[in-house]
């Protein structure tokens, strides 16, 4: 018997509310904390959070973003960013309300999902329509995955010391290959047009070794000596 807090493919929404955030990225099978804050957005929750408690996560696209007019007598009205074609769909697992108006949620990743055209907002923030069709084994049980953890992990300490990351390496190498690599994927600051690389990898072993090869420009681009040539 299905549990009433699983969604299942056929309950996704064709009509969707997205969270456009730069550098913030959800993938299948990851959790991504959120302190909700902004009036729309809070509106935007607590729609989702009446009805399927899901929303999606996309990153702008500033490269396609129309440039602001030049000042003119009018006040102009602020540009909404582009947003990518591809983002990621998610549950909202658990919610808690702040003292100061705020919302920290959790947010399941459950699928992706490709933005087929913008429809109305509603409440301030955006709504889509999408397709998860491209998508549909995002859904299925987590793929089994084999890394070369001593290789992966050979690259990840002299990154996150690179980059002075608050992580603990041995709570990462506790984790599942698959997790460890979803969650290296959502932590690590790389920037938006690598994330979406990321997002739009094609399996989860494509993922990993796109994920390496960030890992080794990381380093090297903040002065370390990566083991290997850069590719």
């Amino acid at each position: 018997m299905r549990s009433p807090v699983q969604t299942r493919f056929e309950d996704l929404p064709q009509e969707l509310a997205v969270f456009p955030l730069s550098g913030a990225l959800l993938l299948p099978w990851g959790r991504l904390p959120l302190n909700i804050f902004e009036p729309r957005y809070l509106n935007m929750t607590l729609d989702a959070l009446k009805s399927g408690r899901i929303f999606g996560m996309i990153q702008p696209d500033y490269d396609k973003t129309p440039k602001a007019a030049p000042p003119s007598e009018k006040i102009q009205e602020e540009i909404e960013p582009a947003i990518y074609d591809v983002g990621c769909v998610g549950r909202i697992a658990s919610f808690e309300e702040t003292e100061d108006g705020r919302l920290l949620i959790l947010l399941k990743g459950l699928t992706r999902f490709r933005v087929l055209k913008e429809i109305e907002g509603r409440g301030g923030y955006r709504r889509v329509l999408v397709s998860y069709d491209d998508f549909r084994s995002d859904m299925d049980p987590q793929p089994k995955l084999t890394v070369d953890r001593e290789k992966l992990f050979k690259q990840v300490k002299p990154y996150i010391e690179a980059h002075a990351m608050p992580v603990n390496t041995d709570v990462l190498k506790g984790l599942t290959d698959a997790t460890l690599v979803t969650s290296l994927c959502m932590i690590c600051p790389f920037d938006p047009r690598e994330k979406q690389v990321l997002l739009e990898a094609a399996t989860l072993d494509e993922r990993a070794q796109a994920l390496v090869k960030l890992l080794q420009m990381g380093v090297f681009d903040t002065g370390g000596a990566p083991d290997g040539p850069r590719q």
